[in-house]
């Protein structure tokens, strides 16, 4: 009978810690609307035919906010891409080194461009 509590205990938490660890790190923020995919690079090296258009993009996460996570970088060899996540994750979670997916366009920005994200995901 001690064993069956012990290990029911053990399942317990291994439960709770499971749900508040998928509650508690949301990875998803926005609505993905199933925009074309396009590369970092092709944005980095022609910003300006990404204007106006909402586009897909994948990178790996570096870089990102410390005070709010509110942006982040891709990077492209020695090109960065700045991505702004300040309308759908103004507090996003320290993702550094993890993969992204995110959708948005590309606006202009401090006299650049910037990716502006109207959905995230993290892995």
């Amino acid at each position: 009978m001690k064993k069956i509590l012990v290990l029911c205990a053990i399942t317990l938490v291994a439960v709770t810690m499971v749900v508040w660890w998928a509650v508690a790190k949301p990875n998803r923020f926005g609505t993905f609307t199933s925009a074309p995919k396009a590369d970092v690079v092709r944005l980095i090296a022609d910003p300006k035919s990404f204007l106006g258009k909402t586009v897909e993009i994948e990178g790996t996460v570096a870089d990102q906010c410390t005070a709010m996570g509110c942006y982040f970088f891709f990077r492209a060899g020695k090109d960065i891409l700045r991505v702004d996540l300040q309308e759908v994750a103004m507090k996003a979670p320290m993702m550094n080194g993890r993969a992204a997916r995110v959708e948005g366009q590309m606006v202009p920005y401090n006299g650049g461009y910037q990716f502006y994200a109207s959905a995230v995901e993290f892995e």
